[in-house]
């Protein structure tokens, strides 16, 4: 009996130390997020908008007890990423690539605190990508009514690897379920700004993704005949790439710029 009371004393010393120097509860949780994402949920394409779920629990709450805490939003977000990370094999396509991806930078938009115990859902999309970054907009909405709570952006660096390729490799690609970017009966030009705020681009055109290819302009068909097979494709690879790409908001333009600044602010030693 004296020894298992020395055995559950040091399972409780060993799992208070652990929390206390690697936050198990993180580390769990990112385990599950990951299994279920790669095994339970279903595939995604790369334009798509992913859903976690999220709890505001007591270790997530400020000092008095209000409200979530503000810092707790950018953890929360490394699940939203995994998430989307692994259901439309960004992260795989990267490493397989050579390449690897980590957080540049980041800024929130708070609109209206989540009180403790609240549920809430974030909503994890791309809205432009460049050659060397990829930038998300991550949104925490109630489940109840939609409402938004705040609105993150973050700038995704990769190395080694380009962005463009990256995306020209997922662009076209499609689940085992034969899932594709699904069609907007509505031109992207006649669509408004989204009403709870946020990055104000159109949603993408994604109709080309529904044969997996663009055609090809008449006023080049000539030169396309002409090269090779492998020419040919990589050609309209580009073109499809070309066509699904949003174009750069005008608020998220600012925001790069604001960053450029900064980054030579800190190279210049001020």
């Amino acid at each position: 009996m004296e020894q298992l009371c020395y055995l559950a004393l040091s399972v409780l010393l060993a799992i208070v130390v652990l929390y206390g120097l690697l936050e198990l509860h993180y580390f769990l949780r990112m385990c599950l997020c990951v299994l279920l994402a790669r095994f339970v949920k279903r595939r995604c394409h790369i334009l798509d908008a992913t859903t976690v779920n999220g709890l505001c629990l007591s270790n997530d709450v400020d000092t008095l007890l209000y409200h979530m805490n503000n810092a707790r939003y950018f953890r929360e977000l490394d699940f939203a990423r995994v998430d989307f990370y692994e259901r439309t094999s960004l992260y795989r396509t990267i490493t397989g690539m050579g390449g690897s991806v980590f957080q540049g930078a980041a800024t929130i938009r708070y609109r209206r605190f989540i009180r403790p115990f609240h549920r809430f859902n974030i909503v994890s999309r791309i809205i432009y990508w460049d050659d060397q970054s990829l930038f998300m907009e991550h949104r925490f909405v109630r489940p109840s009514d939609k409402f938004v709570h705040c609105i993150a952006i973050c700038r995704q660096r990769v190395i080694d690897v380009s962005m463009e390729a990256v995306m020209a490799e997922l662009l076209p690609r499609t689940s085992s379920n034969g899932f594709r970017a699904t069609a907007r009966a509505t031109p992207p030009h006649t669509l408004s700004p989204p009403a709870t705020g946020g990055i104000s681009n159109p949603p993408m055109d994604t109709s080309l993704a529904e044969n997996g290819h663009a055609a090809t302009p008449t006023a080049t068909a000539t030169a396309t005949e002409a090269a090779t097979p492998a020419a040919t494709a990589a050609a309209a690879a580009a073109a499809h790439c070309a066509k699904l790409k949003p174009s750069l908001p005008p608020e998220l333009s600012k925001w790069i710029e604001y960053n450029d600044m900064s980054s030579k602010n800190l190279r210049s030693g001020c």
